[in-house]
């Protein structure tokens, strides 16, 4: 049965909880991770139908991106942790000998994990890993717009944590306001720029420490230099998976003149490919998250010049994988972030031209380039700035563990995966040890004829 305390009384709770030190000791963190790997297993067939619930995610995206990430994620620390938890020896100068010095990594505390709608599993359970990882308490805040997916967390988390050390509590706005009033040891928040001001704002008021998963948009960067069939088939699966629902999903392309035309026709070579000649009966294209969005993406459809695609069906919540050209810079579909199934293309004549029209925007979540060409590889990382890159495909850096996410100005502070999230719910605390034998007394008054002598030993 789900807890319906409040939530200042679950908050104390957790403090209490984690006031025992219970979730320091090393063991305990292992077992508690490996529940989370085997509650997972055991309620898999409950997560494909849950994300198929809520908006319709093909069972083969939902293991991948959202079952077999999170597991990843739990192998990867559950490996690891032993080695992450030691403290660290630090070097000491001269003038502090015979002193020793290290630092001792430490949880935080109790933190709140908020998660977003569009990968509503790995995107809440994956910063718990490196929560439980660090030794902290933790409460969930699912998303109210996947209630199948959110109800399902709840069930997951309860049946396998004690409530006061891990908690879920479902709601929408209204409860992430009373979540946001409550002083907490760290916020984990995944979601829109807009909202992250929100968190941030609030957070300030206790001097709680944020991390910001954001999002923004995502360029694609495609050099006449490149295997024509192998990168269209990246960019469509990068950009149409979960419809077009991920926040490094490549939101616009920004396409060398020369092979617009070709790139184009191997772009719908590919949907149809994928998809077939009507996505919308197949099994493998997912749906809009709600109809708001599908409204706001509907509108999206009457700028530029659609190519392919723009079918929709309101009842299904359903728009057609799209591809639009002669987009005016200015207008909304340039300016927002579109997180759906719209993909607009636009040209450039030079490298130096796209570097600057990226340059000129706000710093994306992720960039992507397409090129064999080394050089212009090396001339994209030095003069742009993103959260991430990846070079000749579209969001596979997410799956490297060793790699951290995250992104830089609008679209994020912080980062997670892999030791990354262990650093980030972990306070690295300095510590000095001094013996008591060995000391000149050349530090304390009187200071008469010692400053030579200080200058000499200190060089």
């Amino acid at each position: 049965m789900l807890s319906t305390i409040s939530i200042p009384e679950m908050l104390q709770q957790q403090r209490q909880f984690f006031a025992t030190g219970k979730t320091q000791d090393l063991n305990f963190r292992l077992e508690q991770l490996k529940r989370l790997k085997s509650a997972i297993q055991t309620y898999e067939a409950d997560i494909f139908e849950a994300l198929g619930t809520d908006f319709r995610k093909p069972s083969f995206e939902s293991y991948l991106a959202e079952v077999r990430a999170t597991t990843e994620e739990i192998n990867y620390t559950l490996k690891h942790l032993k080695s992450w938890v030691k403290p660290r020896r630090a070097a000491v100068s001269i003038a502090q000998i015979p002193a020793s010095a290290f630092i001792r990594p430490e949880p935080k505390g109790v933190v709140l994990i908020i998660g977003p709608w569009n990968y509503p599993f790995y995107l809440i359970l994956a910063p718990l890993v490196g929560a439980i990882a660090a030794g902290n308490s933790a409460i969930l805040k699912p998303s109210e717009m996947t209630p199948a997916t959110s109800g399902l967390i709840a069930r997951l988390v309860a049946q396998t944590f004690d409530p006061a050390y891990i908690s879920v509590i479902e709601g929408g706005v209204e409860t992430s306001q009373q979540l946001l009033a409550q002083k907490f040891d760290h916020i984990f928040f995944t979601g829109g720029t807009a909202v992250g001001k929100i968190i941030m704002e609030a957070a300030a008021k206790h001097l709680t420490p944020v991390t910001l998963e954001l999002g923004g948009k995502s360029p694609c960067i495609v050099d006449n230099e490149i295997d024509l069939r192998e990168t269209a088939k990246r960019i469509t699966w990068g950009k149409f998976l979960n419809a077009g629902q991920t926040c490094v999903a490549p939101d616009y392309l920004l396409v060398n003149r020369q092979i617009k035309s070709p790139l184009l026709e191997s772009l719908k070579q590919s949907i149809g490919e994928f998809y077939g000649e009507n996505p919308e009966k197949s099994p493998d294209y997912a749906r809009i998250v709600n109809d708001r969005h599908f409204q706001r993406l509907s509108q999206f459809l009457k700028e530029g010049e659609i190519a392919i695609g723009g079918e929709t069906n309101a009842t299904e919540r359903y728009i057609a994988p799209t591809l639009t050209v002669n987009v005016p810079p200015a207008s909304p579909l340039m300016q927002e972030e579109i997180f759906g199934p719209i993909l607009p293309i636009m040209e450039y004549e030079t490298l130096e031209e796209a570097i600057s029209f990226i340059k000129n925007r706000p710093k994306p979540l992720s960039l992507y380039f397409f090129s064999k060409n080394a050089s212009k590889q090396q001339q994209v990382l030095a003069n742009t700035s993103s959260g991430g890159v990846c070079l000749n495909d579209t969001i596979m850096h997410l799956g490297v563990t060793e790699l951290p996410f995250g992104g830089v100005g609008d679209s994020g502070m912080g980062a997670y995966h892999g030791k990354t999230s262990f650093d980030t719910f972990t306070h690295y605390k300095s510590v000095l040890k001094r013996p008591f034998w060995g000391e000149t007394n050349l530090r304390y008054p009187p200071y008469k004829s010692k400053l030579g002598w200080v200058k000499r030993l200190l060089g």
